[in-house]
């Protein structure tokens, strides 16, 4: 934090400076200057337009923001835009090649996943990570991983289909 001084009384008074970042968003390099308040969440949505980051509860409780970092997913409104410098971010936009939906997107118009869509990017980059780690998970493991991602119109139970679509017969 840089500080300056305060002329009219002599004392250094903090204020806060931007910094340039460097990120990967959807394979595409960008070089931001952000000041150190920013949410990855506002520069993903306000500044490269990528509106398929939902903002939503801004506490990280609701799981509408989700992105994937370096493969993880993350909450996007509980992380600085700063601490995504060098980084890879994927987000709902960026997860399809080609317009062509992956796997997990066709599990999810298949089985009636989708409702409102407001949670569903959120919820596909999540079970996205998930699915990544473990390509056979149970469904108490996909149903404690989508916990965090808050659906209120209850498509759950369609949620945890669509993932066991995706898993091979044999165990």
């Amino acid at each position: 934090m840089a500080t300056k001084a305060d002329i009219s009384e002599g004392v250094a008074v903090p204020t806060l400076t931007d910094s340039t970042i460097s990120l990967k968003v959807n394979g595409q390099e960008h070089q931001e200057s952000v000041a150190a308040d920013v949410l990855l969440v506002d520069l993903l949505r306000d500044r490269l337009g990528l509106t398929g980051t939902k903002f939503g509860c801004d506490t990280g409780h609701c799981g509408s923001c989700t992105v994937l970092v370096d493969g993880l997913s993350v909450k996007s409104c509980t992380m600085l835009a700063i601490q995504a410098d060098g980084k890879d971010v994927t987000t709902i936009e960026g997860v399809s090649e080609g317009g062509v939906l992956t796997a997990l997107q066709s599990a999810f118009w298949e089985q009636h996943a989708v409702q409102c869509g407001y949670c569903t990017p959120g919820m596909v980059l999540s079970l996205t990570d998930l699915l990544s780690r473990n390509s056979q998970p149970s469904e108490p493991e996909i149903r404690r991983w989508i916990d965090g991602n808050v659906c209120r119109c209850g498509v759950y139970q369609n949620v945890v289909r669509a993932v066991e679509s995706l898993i091979s017969p044999a165990r």
